[in-house]
């Protein structure tokens, strides 16, 4: 067993290098051809004179789960710690995006290693669905990702064209591969370090160009490693704490939420990851349940849907989180320690309404 601690996170904390960035590294279909500039070909963002300032991008719904826009910066509180901090900027951020206010990027992810062939059978059909509504006419630029035990492959650039994307997925149907099984402790173990890597090559690279994304993650998400079989040491459980704290980082400077979606009945596990949500503090709370799918999705500012049988609408209901938004900013406090949690809550000063955004950051001594 003190083996199998071991190997579990060696792999956590190693980010490989850019996927999207690398224009053609590894297309795993001919793409149709793009519309709207890849997260590579997108200008580098101006640099921000404010040190250590921390951007959040905040979604604002109403009772219904309907996004809201045309809120001023007056209706917005935000606490650090349960302590009221100051906006510094505020930028509103609408369905008609101008040559100064990019278009968010939704990337679909089709995850073939976590669930099983008749799913992923499924899971395409549905995605083609998505694709081909309103005529195949996308509001927002759409990229694909295909993850198999090969590992990550961009499987159809941004594009607009919802009926040349869907015509991609389409055609990976031959392709379509799962991890090789391997039996109990072992085979979750080797799901979970694979799948948090793969997580990992999509968010770094996307942290060092511009703009809003949103990664909708299809799939059941990987084994939480939450059970008795698995006993980690200090030195496990600091190196669990170092890749959630970089995890943290990385997906609030991309600017990306990640969103769970999946298709079937669900278990009795399927809300487990409840327990997991509130931010880690220190290594000794660092579980690697805290790296789990649905979990970094809540974290993020996210959704987590499903499962259920209508993939489709989970789908909608996640891109619908691009069509209206604000970006606010704020200077963190001094911080005592390296690695000091805060907690992060946004409030609206007008009933019915809920904002969600990245539910804590790291802060760091100056």
């Amino acid at each position: 067993m003190n083996r199998l601690r071991r190997a579990g996170f060696a792999l956590i904390i190693c980010i490989p290098a850019c996927l999207l960035a690398q224009q053609g590294a590894v297309p795993a279909e001919q793409a149709p051809a793009a519309q709207v500039p890849t997260l590579a070909e997108r200008p580098a963002p101006p640099p921000d004179h404010a040190t250590g300032r921390i951007k959040l991008d905040v979604v604002v719904t109403d009772k219904a789960g309907n996004p809201i826009s045309g809120l001023e910066r007056a209706d917005f509180t935000l606490l650090d710690d349960k302590q009221p901090a100051k906006i510094l900027s505020f930028q509103p951020h609408n369905p008609r995006p101008s040559a100064n206010n990019l278009p968010p990027e939704v990337i679909l992810l089709i995850d073939t290693v976590n669930v099983g062939d008749s799913n992923v059978v499924i899971v395409r059909k549905e995605i083609e669905k998505f694709l081909r509504q309103n005529g195949g006419h996308l509001a927002q630029p759409v990229a694909v990702l295909l993850m198999t035990n090969l590992g990550v492959t961009l499987a159809a650039q941004p594009s607009l064209d919802g009926n040349a994307l869907a015509t991609a997925v389409e055609q990976l149907q031959p392709r379509l591969r799962t991890i090789g099984p391997a039996q109990g402790a072992w085979g979750d173990l080797e799901r979970f370090q694979f799948s948090t890597k793969s997580l990992g090559s999509i968010v770094q690279p996307a942290a060092h160009v511009p703009g809003k994304k949103l990664l909708v993650w299809i799939g059941s998400g990987w084994p939480m490693l939450d059970g008795p079989i698995f006993n980690f040491s200090p030195r496990d459980m600091q190196a669990n704490f170092d890749a959630i704290v970089r995890f943290s980082n990385l997906m609030r400077e991309a600017r990306m939420s990640l969103y769970s979606v999946s298709e079937g009945t669900g278990d009795i596990r399927s809300t487990d990851y409840q327990n997991y949500v509130k931010g880690v503090k220190q290594a000794n709370q660092a579980e690697p349940a805290c790296l789990g799918l649905k979990v970094v999705a809540a974290q993020s500012g996210g959704r987590v849907l499903g499962p259920d049988n209508d993939l489709v609408a989970q789908i909608n209901h996640s891109v619908a989180d691009a069509t209206a938004f604000y970006t606010i900013s704020f200077d963190p406090p001094r911080a005592d320690r390296p690695d000091e949690y805060h907690d992060l809550k946004v409030q609206i000063g007008k009933p019915g309404f809920t904002a969600r955004t990245n539910t804590g950051y790291y802060d760091q001594p100056q």
